[in-house]
């Protein structure tokens, strides 16, 4: 057998490995169209970045921030609550000192008693009128703010740099993934055709 033969495994490793890493980097290159024997090549993804930025836009629109999860969300009795000490604060320095400072002579007539009442008021008149305002809020900020729009700009604005450094960042490990393989299935085949080579020539 000659010892050339048994560089084969390599070579085959070497062109496996080789050819995936040149599938990986036609997902990004070329930029721009270049032809080549007539034909148009171009990245995948330079060249879909317009249909990609679209499907993007509204996958984010109707799956991932619906503009009913986020009224959902600000709505919710949990954030009142959340704000609630805030707000009492508010309402308290509002009742001891802003009060007094433009309206002296009814402050006179307010204790720490009618302080408190007052502030138990507006702040249950605000536990029911909080959800109302925030969903006519967000009715109105839907109509004025179309995020499938914004997605689809901000993606289609990229550059390739940067559509590349973002998805080399998700699936970098990935792609090292494919060009191994790439690599072991051509070792493999190498080593198929010694064995091939081999029992032919016995």
């Amino acid at each position: 057998m000659s010892p050339w033969l048994l560089l084969l495994p390599l070579i085959s490793a070497f062109i496996g490995w080789f050819t995936n890493w040149i599938a990986i980097k036609m997902l990004f290159h070329p930029r721009e169209p270049r032809n080549f024997l007539g034909i148009t090549f171009q990245g995948i993804f330079p060249k879909r970045q317009q249909q990609f930025a679209e499907k993007l836009g509204k996958l984010v629109s109707q799956e991932l921030l619906s503009f009913s999860d986020i009224s959902n969300k600000l709505t919710s009795p949990e954030n009142l609550d959340r704000l609630s000490p805030y707000i009492e604060e508010h309402i308290d320095h509002f009742l001891r000192v802003k009060l007094k400072e433009t309206m002296p002579m009814i402050s006179m007539f307010i204790g720490d008693k009618t302080i408190a009442q007052l502030k138990a008021v507006f702040l249950e008149e605000l536990r029911l009128l909080f959800p109302v305002i925030m969903e006519k809020y967000m009715g109105t900020l839907k109509d004025q703010l179309d995020l499938e729009k914004i997605v689809v700009e901000k993606v289609r604005a990229f550059s390739s740099d940067k559509l590349e450094q973002i998805l080399y960042q998700i699936m970098a490990r990935e792609f090292r993934f494919v060009e191994i393989i790439g690599a072991i299935l051509g070792f493999l085949i190498g080593l198929v055709q010694i064995a091939i080579t081999f029992l032919a020539g016995s």
